[in-house]
């Protein structure tokens, strides 16, 4: 069985939108620089179950809802 790559996509600025929060604010939330929630968002960071699991709490969200994963 081949594993095939993937890329992982997903929804943060969407729902910091929904939730009127700055990266700042939301970075402040998970115990997070704000660098890493923008390098989050534009795809650039490789981030822990643990860290996108309190993005979810933190913005009423499920992980399904924030991040997609498709093949490349």
């Amino acid at each position: 069985m081949t594993i095939k790559p993937v890329k992982m996509k997903n929804r943060i600025k969407e729902f910091r939108a929904r939730h009127d929060l700055t990266q700042e604010e939301l970075a402040k939330r998970v115990d997070v620089r704000r660098e890493t929630i923008g390098h989050i968002e534009k795809g650039r960071y490789n981030l822990s179950l643990l860290l996108a699991w309190r993005i979810a709490q933190a913005l009423e969200s499920s992980l399904e809802e924030l991040f997609q994963f498709e093949e490349e």
